[in-house]
């Protein structure tokens, strides 16, 4: 008998983990992956300044979901079968060791993303996956037994089931004959980006970071919490990425104008604030306000508030006025700052939107209307929050399409 052959679109992470993993489990089936670019695995190479966030450390899959502004009900399903800790058996298994930093990203022992693109393109050898590189697709075409897939240089494969996973469909022609599938395309935003502050003072204190902080937008429901960093455009950092993850529709709706609030010191109320500075003024009267910061602020953001309420830096503790104080520690519980643009957060970026989760069965990858067609990663319309959330749901999308067609083999 001819062997049956899946065809994989997208030679990203979702994609190859897909490849790899079929042919590992059904030595018998031709596996293709079809590139449209010249190079394989690229977001992986660049991933987390190269070390590749490889996943998020948890045990807790309802904890994990919640981490997906899009998708998070199709995931929890997904990772009853997939989850972090077959993520790291898998590469441990392979003599990639997976460790976790003190904000649980995950990343290769080795520090290099190249070590998770070795192992990958290794297990592709040793299944003997099939790689076209600069091969991108025109169409897919249900036939009697099987798909016909064209290619936009005129050629033509069969296959007798696909596995998508070509990434966002922003501004990607994939999005036409995929929609032509019958599928539903939810409409791309971007996501993971950062807040432009164009003009803002602050932004000469780039460098400058808070480990943490509370974060919220006037006028939606929209808070995250964690640290954020300034830029020389404005704001970014965790807390920031993760916001705009979370509120990526309605933000895009806004056209990227909005006001931000942050909570320079969630973990400490207006009252105890107000005694701190009081004991100040008890025990080190004599000494210049901007001298020395408070609360373990960076001391340029601390002189750069204490000027925002216009503390002169000759000032001592002893002469601070009562309504300075005050409005100091209203500008450190709620600075607002208008926000004009975003910035792409490199690498990192995502988009939410993608093919509808309601016609894809989360159990296998399989679409719901089209028998033997599969989709994976980033073509969803499921999105994580930064810290190797995005990779998880391709490794787990890939490992679950490919279990469910080497079934059918």
């Amino acid at each position: 008998m001819k062997p049956k052959h899946l065809i994989v679109i997208g030679g990203g992470a979702s994609g190859v983990f897909c490849a790899v993993n079929a042919a590992a489990m059904s030595p018998g089936l031709q596996v293709t992956v079809l590139e449209k670019t010249h190079r394989l695995l690229s977001k992986v190479e660049v991933s987390g300044g190269g070390r590749c966030n490889v996943t998020h450390h948890s045990n807790d899959i309802d904890e994990m979901s919640a981490c997906y502004p899009r998708g998070r009900h199709f995931v929890r399903k997904a990772f009853h079968q997939f989850f972090i800790t077959d993520t790291i058996a898998w590469f441990g298994e392979r003599g990639v060791p997976i460790i976790s930093e003190a904000d649980g990203r995950m990343f290769p022992s080795t520090n290099t993303s190249s070590t998770i693109i070795r192992c990958l393109l290794s297990e592709a050898e040793r299944h003997a996956v099939r790689f076209r590189l600069r091969s991108e697709v025109s169409g897919i075409q249900v036939a009697s037994t099987g798909f016909r897939v064209l290619l936009t240089d005129g050629s033509e494969l069969v296959a007798d089931f696909i596995f998508i996973a070509c990434g966002g469909l922003q501004k990607s022609a994939a999005s036409e004959w995929i929609a032509a599938t019958g599928h539903e395309i939810v409409p791309s935003a971007p996501s993971l980006f950062t807040f432009n502050l164009p003009g803002h003072p602050i932004v000469r204190l780039m460098g400058v970071s808070v480990p943490e902080t509370s974060i919220r937008i006037e006028g939606m429901k929209f808070r995250s919490e964690g640290p954020v960093l300034i830029t020389h455009w404005g704001l970014s950092g965790p807390g920031i990425l993760k916001l705009s993850a979370f509120a990526a529709r309605e933000l895009q709706t806004a056209g990227y104008k909005f006001r931000v609030i942050i909570d320079w010191l969630p973990s400490l109320s207006r009252e105890e604030m107000h005694a701190h500075i009081r004991l100040q003024r008890a025990d080190r009267g004599g000494q210049v306000v901007h001298a020395r910061s408070l609360f373990g602020f960076p001391t340029r953001l601390w002189q750069f508030l204490l000027e925002v309420v216009g503390v002169t830096p000759d000032c001592r503790w002893a002469d601070l006025p009562s309504s300075r104080q005050s409005a100091l520690v209203e500008l450190l519980k709620g600075h607002m700052f208008e926000v004009s643009g975003k910035t792409t957060f490199k690498e990192e970026f995502v988009t939410a939107g993608g093919v509808s989760t309601r016609q894809v069965d989360p159990s296998s990858m399989q679409s719901r209307l089209v028998d033997g067609l599969y989709f994976g990663g980033e073509l969803l319309d499921v999105d994580g929050i930064t810290g190797g959330y995005n990779f998880q749901h391709a490794w787990t999308s890939g490992w679950v399409a490919a279990r469910h067609i080497s079934g059918r083999v």
